[in-house]
């Protein structure tokens, strides 16, 4: 199963729908994005981190919510930059397994790539996500579509039959 690491900040500063949201509030940008990467990660059916700085906020300390079996927010301690937890944790994982690591921030992109690690824009992941979203919107599409079956198509012929005759009867 792949992993990915998402600085959130660094996407939510980075899309411009998410921020809009921040600009009104940023707990309602975070929880947006929190609720696409969601479906992102179930549907492509990887391991995501969402991580968010709390290193200016004293007396923070890491906090990771689960939010189902594919999706981790983790909001770092004080004193602790998003960049450094994911380097931390690229660092021990990134020549074993499949990571890859989302930020537009291109000394952490190199840092990531010498540790292991795959490196993708904000932009790019922007582009995987919606590309996911249509599919996902597609799927469903065509699972509604199936699921329409015509009235004829579920009757007993002979009760169809019957009908029939009544029809004619007329």
């Amino acid at each position: 199963m792949k992993t990915i690491f998402v600085d959130g900040y660094n996407v939510i500063n980075s899309w411009s729908d998410l921020r809009a949201a921040k600009d009104i509030n940023l707990e309602i940008a975070r929880q947006k994005l929190i609720e696409i990467l969601e479906n992102y990660a179930v549907y492509n059916n990887c391991k995501l981190y969402l991580v968010f700085d709390a290193h200016l906020k004293k007396g923070s300390l890491e906090k990771r919510e689960e939010i189902n079996s594919n999706i981790i927010v983790v909001y770092t301690k004080e004193g602790e930059t998003a960049d450094s937890f994911i380097e931390k944790n690229v660092n021990n994982i990134g020549r074993k397994i499949d990571v890859s690591v989302v930020t537009s921030d291109s000394l952490e992109q190199q840092v990531v790539f010498q540790r292991g690690a795959t490196r993708m824009s904000s932009l790019e992941f922007y582009h995987e996500v919606t590309g996911s979203e249509q599919a996902i919107k597609k799927k469903l599409n065509k699972i509604k579509s199936s699921n329409k079956s015509t009235l004829e198509e579920r009757l007993d012929k002979d009760i169809l039959e019957v009908l029939e005759k009544i029809r004619r009867s007329d």
